[in-house]
């Protein structure tokens, strides 16, 4: 898939983004666990909620809450593995591209004279499990900031530092 993503911009006449890569970076393997826990969390509410409402509209039909379950978990799982494998980022010479995504995969550029400012960021969940995450705000209305997920919180702040570096470095070359 990442090939045809390559296809498609060599033929719209864009540069090759190997010309310009540091490296392909992957999320923490942790973040998997956040994912699929917040899957799980999500499934045993609609279980729930299913089997209330079956318990009382349904009784002879015990067995909705726990099939609404079970196809909860199990697509919600799913979608968290494949989400993990699909997320990667890359920081290049005059810009960060993210590409993600399982049913639609989403290819982000941000140019770093876009750039406004980057924050790092850890809930209470990430915390526990020893991840942050990083937030870059960008001039523009639409989708005016991206963010990385599941990085360990040394990387999360290292990445903040050597993008503020070029988002500075890139301001003298704004050409608009």
């Amino acid at each position: 898939m990442d090939d045809e993503l390559a296809d498609a911009d060599s033929e719209a006449g864009e540069a090759d983004p190997s010309a310009y890569t540091t490296d392909v970076r992957t999320l923490d393997p942790r973040v998997r666990w956040l994912w699929v826990g917040r899957a799980l969390v999500v499934a045993l509410i609609l279980g729930a909620i299913a089997t209330a409402g079956a318990l009382a509209a349904l009784p002879q039909w015990p067995w909705i809450g726990p099939a609404v379950f079970v196809l909860v978990a199990t697509l919600g799982v799913g979608h968290a593995l494949l989400l993990y494998r699909s997320w990667s980022y890359e920081v290049r010479e005059d810009s960060m591209l993210l590409d993600r995504g399982v049913i639609t995969r989403i290819r982000t550029v941000v140019p770093y004279v876009r750039v406004q400012h980057i924050d790092t960021s850890r809930g209470p969940i990430e915390r526990a499990v020893g991840l942050s995450s990083l937030v870059v705000y960008t001039a523009g209305s639409r989708g005016a900031d991206v963010t990385i997920p599941g990085l360990r919180p040394r990387e999360a702040t290292d990445l903040q530092t050597r993008l503020k570096a070029l988002a500075i470095e890139s301001e003298g070359e704004d050409a608009v």
